[in-house]
């Protein structure tokens, strides 16, 4: 892509993305008058009507919707997503604190689905009759059956409850990092923390992976570049690593972004159950306590985290095929 066009895409993708921020801080906004009483944490039981009608009127509740609407979209840009009601701090540093904790989590079941996703696609499309693929297809079938939190539970019971071997749950020791970050990574407790939690977390994206890597390898190996490539005398390991897992890859990448980002979605049942200190936990913990500031600032960075996933995945397209253009806003 050339600088003019990549700043063109880029253009596009950020009111793109202004846009659905708007939409997204406008749903998550709305939503607070449905999520309970924010002051029934605040104040417990024994504050008189009265009273809360005036802490109310303090903290604007009872202000009509745009007005409350306009005061928070216009500290929104500036960096203010409120303060946690429960926490009393800015909502925004509260699920910074927590957001190490996730990535982590996501990075390592990211590099669990990439690392055994793409060979085990590329086997099971080679060798379509053998026996390891029928296993490897059934066992794909039971992972995207079973639910993310059973596959925990059953983690648990198994590498936990019964044979020792890994904690069930917590992250671990960490080690600080120079700009303020808290790694599990960087340790040997937090590491073997990690292993079930990222396990747990990469099986619901893992047989869909190997079956959509699977179908797209077998669709472009049945191509007429492919059968040319055959044709000329190139060799079968050039022609099905080099010229068929590439266009292979690209589809991946177009739906595989997508999902990978839907993996913050998923911690937050992952998060739970191995009491994993992160954004899923603490969204959780914030719609018990109806700390509504932090529930819409956790709406808002996760879909601030899809927009930003979205624009990657379209730039990788350039670097995998780069006779991909963007004319027009379409590839």
């Amino acid at each position: 892509m050339k600088a003019p066009d990549l700043a063109a895409f880029l253009f596009r993708r950020l009111l793109q993305a202004a846009l659905v921020m708007f939409v997204i801080s406008l749903v998550g906004f709305s939503i607070q008058d449905n999520l309970g009483d924010p002051l029934r944490e605040l104040v417990g039981q024994s504050v008189s009507e009265a009273e809360r009608d005036a802490l109310r009127d303090q903290m604007g509740l009872n202000d009509p919707f745009l007005i409350q609407y306009g005061r928070f979209i216009t500290r929104a840009v500036q960096g203010d997503l409120g303060t946690s009601y429960f926490f009393k701090k800015p909502a925004l540093e509260v699920i910074l604190d927590k957001f190490p904790a996730t990535f982590e989590l996501v990075l390592v079941a990211t590099c669990i689905i990439i690392g055994f996703s793409v060979p085990l696609g590329v086997y099971t499309a080679i060798h379509r009759d053998s026996l390891i693929t029928k296993i490897i297809m059934g066992f794909s079938i039971i992972g995207i059956s079973v639910p993310v939190f059973l596959t925990a539970i059953f983690a648990i019971y198994i590498f936990s409850v019964l044979l020792g071997w890994m904690p069930s749950f917590g992250r671990g020791d960490t080690y600080a990092l120079p700009w303020g970050w808290e790694s599990g990574l960087l340790t040997l407790d937090g590491l073997e923390h990690i292993v079930l939690p990222s396990i747990a977390l990469s099986s619901i994206m893992l047989p869909l992976f190997i079956r959509l890597i699977r179908a797209e390898m077998m669709e472009v190996l049945q191509t007429e570049y492919v059968k040319y490539a055959r044709a000329k005398g190139l060799r079968t390991r050039r022609v099905r690593y080099v010229h068929a897992l590439k266009n292979t890859l690209i589809p991946v990448v177009s739906l595989g972004g997508v999902k990978i980002g839907t993996l913050i979605a998923y911690t937050i049942l992952t998060e739970t159950v191995f009491q994993w200190p992160g954004m899923g936990f603490l969204f959780l913990e914030a719609v018990n306590r109806v700390d509504t500031p932090l529930i819409i600032a956790y709406i808002i960075i996760v879909g601030l985290i899809f927009v930003i996933s979205n624009t990657l995945v379209d730039l990788i397209y350039t670097w995998i095929n780069p006779t991909i253009k963007f004319v027009g806003g379409d590839r």
